[in-house]
């Protein structure tokens, strides 16, 4: 069979598929952020996220990270060792579960959250702005509906 029969009796349209879709929208709108802290921080994705929960939230378990974010516990313990590392964020044994500890963001980690959170409000501006407010908003609802964060 010819890859043109194969094209012709084949229907599906992967460019419309929305999982390859919904991926290709988040390597593509990553790329330039990824730029930033990679290039400035030398941090991977995971680091990013868990230095963005620790400035957002505070202080977390590297557990209550992982189940807000998703990532699973592997993941998490590389980047709070790398993050941990580079002095970004402080370590303390949970008292009460002594297998648990306490993650909390270093001044110097603080500073460095602040910094990327100024870049990624400008790039979700500028990302928003490709779309009306309208488009902008419905877009978001319907990411957090696939994500299941409403």
């Amino acid at each position: 069979m010819s890859d043109a029969e194969i094209d012709e009796k084949d229907e599906f349209d992967l460019r419309n598929f929305l999982p390859f879709l919904l991926n290709q929208a988040a390597e593509e709108s990553s790329l330039e952020f990824q730029g930033v802290y990679k290039n400035r921080y030398g941090m991977l994705r995971t680091e990013w996220r868990v230095l963005f929960h620790l400035g957002i939230y505070g202080e977390l378990t590297a557990k209550e990270i992982g189940e807000r974010a998703r990532i699973h516990k592997t993941k998490i313990s590389r980047a709070v060792a790398k993050l941990a590392e580079r002095r970004f964020l402080m370590r303390t044994r949970d008292d009460l579960d002594r297998r648990s500890e306490k993650l909390t963001l270093t001044p110097q980690g603080l500073a460095v959250y602040k910094e990327l959170r100024e870049v990624a409000q400008s790039y979700d501006a500028q990302l928003a702005a490709l779309f009306t407010n309208g488009e902008a908003a419905l877009l978001r609802m319907m990411l957090r509906r696939l994500a299941k964060m409403e």
